[in-house]
């Protein structure tokens, strides 16, 4: 039997190599070219096959598939959300992806995950803010201190020029776990003992809590003019962060609102409620901001084709670095209609 063609072997990016390539470009650089890779998808957004996730869900958390292609490649993340696996010391968030090609059916990438969900949020949240925060904003407000914290940071950091980070969360520890892993990482970091204090003084306002409830983070007295919220916490049914009182008063930016009228913080309005979706921002066809009064919102629940971006930069930087390890995935008779043939010489 003659050895596996090329086609047979898909490149794998495991957790440590994923690791090992955010090391080699750097995190901060990382991030600000998802940024660039999710603005450029964003601009040709039609192209795109768009679908709400498929979602399955249960009284303790969400399982879904997120699928999308540009015609030539096609993408899907499995990804799941359950909020009590802190108690038993595990990852409330998992996820792994995949590339394929459009014209064979191959894959072309299988990639963890968990590491890459977490940089391209905090790049998409730096990303939104950049169309619609207030101008030399510099100040951001954290809310909630878990596993997304850091990497929000950062990417307000490099994208937006944020220099002052406050943190806050219901566990002291998740506070103190975040000051330390941001320490000596350029920002100001300020721990505080309320979401009231929190945002004193915030242009940007970031809400990235993980429990599975209707929670009211922030209630709308909270809040004065000219302040960018970036709801990232709210990301399904029965979800959500904001008093409804909030919403009313904001101008309201979405990724693909079929989904975000499922998941997301507008759950708590009517269907039709205006809002503007944040690609067509970016490509020059709505308004962001409109004034320094105006309160914005970026509703985040995490879309498909953010994902698409992000492996496909992953694929692209395995290019340059080898990072990857070769999966034996698709079986390769030397003849295509004889796989029972190939299965039985393997004996």
């Amino acid at each position: 039997m003659n050895a596996p063609s090329p086609q047979a072997f898909v490149p794998f990016v495991s957790v440590a190599n994923m690791m090992r390539l955010v090391h080699a470009i750097g995190i901060e650089r990382f991030m600000t070219d998802l940024v660039e890779e999710i603005e450029a998808d964003f601009r040709r957004w039609p192209l795109f096959d768009k679908t709400p996730r498929v979602a399955s869900h249960s009284d303790v958390g969400v399982i879904e598939l997120m699928p999308t292609s540009d015609g030539e490649t096609y993408g899907f993340k499995y990804v799941n959300g359950h909020p009590s696996n802190m108690r038993r010391g595990l990852q409330t968030v998992t996820a792994f992806g995949l590339l394929a090609d459009v014209g064979t059916g191959y894959p072309l990438l299988l990639s963890e995950m968990t590491i890459l969900t977490a940089l391209r949020t905090a790049a998409t949240s730096a990303m939104a803010a950049k169309w619609l925060a207030p101008k030399g904003a510099d100040c951001m407000a954290l809310i909630g201190n878990g596993a997304q914290a850091e990497f929000q940071a950062l990417a307000f950091g490099a994208v937006c020029g944020v220099t002052e980070v406050r943190l806050y969360d219901i566990d002291p520890a998740a506070t103190a776990k975040c000051a330390r892993n941001l320490a000596g990482r350029g920002l100001r970091v300020v721990s505080c003992a309320s979401a009231e204090e929190a945002i004193l003084g915030a242009q940007i306002v970031t809400t990235v809590t993980a429990d599975k409830q209707y929670a009211t983070i922030l209630t709308d007295n909270m809040l004065g003019a000219g302040v960018h919220l970036n709801a990232v916490g709210g990301d399904c049914p029965g979800k959500t962060e904001l008093h409804r009182d909030i919403l009313l008063r904001s101008e309201i930016f979405v990724e693909y609102p079929p989904q975000t009228r499922i998941e997301g913080e507008i759950q708590q309005l009517p269907p039709e409620h205006p809002v503007r979706e944040l690609w067509q921002v970016i490509a020059g066809q709505a308004p962001g901001r409109q004034s320094a009064a105006e309160v914005t919102l970026f509703d985040s629940v995490g879309f498909a084709i953010e994902d698409f971006s992000a492996l496909r930069y992953v694929r692209r930087k395995l290019a340059e670095t080898g990072l990857a390890e070769q999966l034996d995935m698709i079986a390769d008779p030397d003849d295509p209609r004889d796989l029972f043939g190939m299965v039985m010489r393997a004996a």
